[in-house]
């Protein structure tokens, strides 16, 4: 697919890989609509993309939500007049172990609470699966070339104390699978991409000896950066016969 003029939603566009994601494909020429709860990041990020000579607009937009999803699909293809392709990015963690025993009694003093889980589902989990029902729907029926691209982890493969992360990055990449399997035939394509570890903002935010910690466990010896996962996407978006697999980014994590 070439990119130059299509358009592209983007969750989670305000800021971090979001962004990233945002300005390389702008820089492909492509049109943006950005969707997330941050309004100040949704503008800065609208206006980066236009400084470099596109269409980008900002729409505030709770994944978890469904009338807001649907509501925000509806005002992209009426504001844009059409839909070529999605990043289901938007996802948040609320770490924590699975159970916490007690060293001394041997006997469970913390569990992960439900609302831990729960939220994780709802915007990681239920999220992508509105979004990119919402987003192949539309494709469907303006007959658009698309395609639809879900944000996983490796940490899909089990992580310790993200037991509700986990599941979730591991959910959204058998989605893809199956939504390339299911809608091939009307020209929609999908696929996920498994980061690992990138020095994104928040995680840039981190003492600078946890973030060598986590360095030195990589076998690239360095964190990620966010324009590697960015420079990805468009590469899926541009490759129409890459179809229903999940590319990992991980400087090698995981083999």
């Amino acid at each position: 697919m070439e990119l130059k003029d299509k358009v592209i939603v983007v969750t989670g566009g305000g800021r971090g890989l979001g962004r990233s994601m945002a300005l390389e494909l702008a820089n492909k020429g492509a049109k943006l609509a950005l969707a997330d709860l941050d309004q100040d990041a949704l503008d800065a990020t609208a206006a980066e993309c236009q400084e470099l000579g596109v269409e980008a607009r900002g729409y505030l937009c709770n994944v978890a939500e469904e009338a807001d999803v649907e509501k925000l699909f509806n005002a992209v293809v009426a504001d844009f007049g059409t839909l070529n392709g999605l990043v289901n990015n938007a996802g948040i963690t609320r770490d924590g172990l699975f159970l916490k025993v007690d060293r001394e009694t041997g006997k469970v003093a913390k569990k992960m609470t439900l609302d831990q889980w729960q939220l994780v589902m709802d915007v990681n989990l239920t999220g992508t699966f509105l979004c990119a029902r919402e987003a192949a729907a539309h494709m469907i029926d303006l007959k658009a070339e698309g395609c639809i691209i879900n944000i996983s982890s490796v940490s899909r493969s089990g992580n310790m104390g993200q037991t509700n992360y986990t599941a979730t990055k591991a959910g959204v990449q058998a989605m893809a699978v199956t939504l390339s399997k299911e809608l091939a035939r009307y020209g929609v394509r999908c696929a996920s991409i498994a980061p690992g570890y990138i020095g994104t903002e928040m995680v840039m935010s981190m003492k600078p000896e946890a973030l060598d910690k986590i360095a030195a466990g990589i076998p690239a010896k360095r964190l990620g950066k966010p324009e590697e996962i960015a420079r990805t996407v468009s590469f899926i978006f541009e490759n129409d016969y890459v179809n229903g697999r999940c590319i990992e980014v991980d400087g090698a994590l995981r083999i």
